[in-house]
C-alpha cells in the first residue's frame, strides 16, 4: 500500500470502509461534510449505500433500521446537528444496537462556521454513548474501526468527536486496499429486544450504567488512546529553559519531592499535538502528559495512577472543561492531594481554539514561576552567617 496525504475526513471515511460499513447516512455540515462525499467515491467498489438525509435524524433513524438488521452504519453531522438527531439518539442509547453503529458528531471550536462551542464530550456523558476523541487523522482512521468493534462488543451506538482542524488536517498514511463491505443481515421480530416499554428501559439503564461505570472504565484505562507519556525524546532542538534548565522536575536544590514533578500535563484531541510541539519548541524534556483519547467513560485507573504521581496538573482541551473535571471528581473521590488547574482557575482559555503558541506562552509563564519559586526557596535555605548571624545571636539571647 503507497503511502499518501490523507485528509482527517478522508481518513475517517477510509476507516467505516476499511471495518466493512454497509451504510452511511448524514446531513452535510461543516466540518463533517467531505466524510460522506470520500465514501461516495467508493462505493461502488465496495457496495456501500449512501445517502445525504433529509436532516441528522432522519439519518439517525435510517442507521437504526439497517443496524437492527445486523448491519454496520455510519451516520455523520456536526455538533449542531447533533441536537436535531438528539431524539433517536437517546432512544438507541437504552434500546441499543445489533450492527454496529458509529455516529460522528464533529465539534467545531472558535467556533468557525457554527452557531455553538458545544462540545460532544458532554453529549456523550449525557446519551450515556462511548465516545472517542481522534488527536490525528491516523487516530481517527484507526478509532473509527474500533469503535465499530466496541459498537457490536456492547451492543451500543458509539461516538467519533473529531474537531475542525482534525476533519481539515493532512497526514502521511497508508491508503488502505478497500474490499466489498460485510453482507447485510437481515431483521429478526424480537418485541422485547426492540421495543422499549418502560421495564426494558429500567433493565437496559442498569446494564448501561454497570458498562460506564465500571467495565469501559478499566477497559480503557489499557486503551492505547489513553496513557502516560514522558516526551524525553523531544528534547532535541528548541530553546532552553530559563536559567539553562532542561527538565521541569525538583532538583535536590529546590527541595522538591524526588516522585514529585512541580506539575505534569494532560491533554485531548488536538490539543495534544499542540501541547506536544510547544514542549518540543520549549526544549522541555522528561515532563509528564496524560493524553485522553476516550473521555466518556473516562479511564479513571490510568487517571488515580497518574494523579497520584503528582502535586500539580495543568490540563488543556478545547471548548468545555471534560477532561479538567473528571480529574477533579478523581482526586475528591479518591482523597489525592494534587491540584488540577486549566480553564476554572483562567489559566487555559475558556472558550475559542487553541494553537501551539497559545499552549507555548501558558508554558513560559509556569516555567517562570517556577524558576522563582525554586530560587526563592534556595535563598530562604541558605545558613545566616557573619555580622548578621552575630545580630541574630544577640537578639535572641
Amino acid at each position: 500500500m503507497a503511502k499518501q496525504m490523507i485528509m482527517g475526513n478522508q481518513a475517517i471515511a477510509l476507516g467505516a470502509l476499511k471495518a466493512g460499513v454497509n451504510l452511511v447516512a448524514g446531513y452535510p455540515g461543516t466540518p463533517s461534510s467531505e466524510i460522506i462525499e470520500f465514501i461516495s467515491k467508493y462505493k461502488s467498489k465496495t457496495g456501500t449505500y449512501v445517502e445525504w438525509s433529509v436532516n441528522e435524524k432522519a439519518a439517525a433513524e435510517v442507521a437504526a433500521g439497517a443496524s437492527y438488521a445486523g448491519s454496520r452504519t455510519l451516520i455523520t453531522m456536526k455538533q449542531v446537528g447533533l441536537n436535531v438527531a438528539s431524539d433517536p439518539v437517546m432512544c438507541l442509547s437504552y434500546v441499543g444496537v445489533k450492527g454496529g453503529m458509529v455516529i460522528v458528531s464533529a465539534d467545531d471550536p472558535g467556533p468557525i462556521s457554527s452557531q455553538t462551542e458545544q462540545d460532544t464530550r458532554n453529549f456523550a456523558q449525557y446519551s450515556k454513548l462511548p465516545c472517542f476523541d481522534p488527536s490525528t487523522p491516523l487516530e481517527a482512521y484507526e478509532m473509527v474501526q474500533e469503535a465499530f468493534e466496541l459498537s457490536e462488543k456492547y451492543c451500543t451506538p458509539v461516538l467519533l468527536r473529531p474537531t475542525t482542524r482534525v476533519d481539515h488536517a493532512y497526514e502521511s498514511m497508508e491508503f488502505p486496499e478497500l474490499e466489498p463491505c460485510r453482507k447485510p443481515g437481515q431483521f429478526e421480530k424480537d418485541t422485547k429486544r426492540w421495543v422499549i416499554f418502560p421495564r426494558a428501559s429500567y433493565l437496559n439503564h442498569k446494564r448501561i450504567f454497570e458498562r460506564n461505570q465500571k467495565t469501559l472504565p478499566a477497559e480503557f484505562s489499557k486503551s492505547k488512546w489513553n496513557f502516560i507519556k514522558n516526551n524525553a525524546q523531544n528534547s532535541q532542538g528548541g530553546e532552553s529553559l530559563p536559567l539553562g534548565r532542561t527538565s521541569l522536575r525538583p532538583t535536590p536544590s529546590s527541595g522538591g519531592s524526588p516522585r514529585n514533578a512541580p506539575f505534569a500535563l494532560a491533554a485531548g484531541g488536538i490539543s495534544y499535538c499542540y501541547l506536544m510541539e510547544a514542549l518540543c519548541i520549549l526544549g522541555i524534556k522528561d515532563m509528564p502528559v496524560l493524553k485522553i483519547g476516550t473521555p466518556y467513560p473516562f479511564p479513571k485507573d490510568l487517571a488515580l495512577q497518574f494523579l497520584k504521581a503528582h502535586e500539580q496538573v495543568l490540563v488543556f482541551e478545547e471548548l468545555d472543561p471534560v477532561i479538567e473535571e473528571n480529574l477533579v471528581t478523581i482526586t475528591g473521590a479518591e482523597k489525592v492531594n494534587c491540584q488540577i488547574r486549566g480553564k476554572f482557575d483562567g489559566t487555559v482559555p475558556e472558550a475559542g481554539e487553541l494553537s501551539v503558541e497559545i499552549i507555548k506562552k501558558i508554558l513560559e509563564e509556569e516555567i517562570l514561576k517556577q524558576v522563582q519559586d525554586d530560587k526563592a526557596e534556595k535563598f530562604a535555605a541558605l545558613a545566616i552567617s557573619g555580622p548578621f548571624g552575630a545580630v541574630k545571636e544577640q537578639s535572641s539571647g
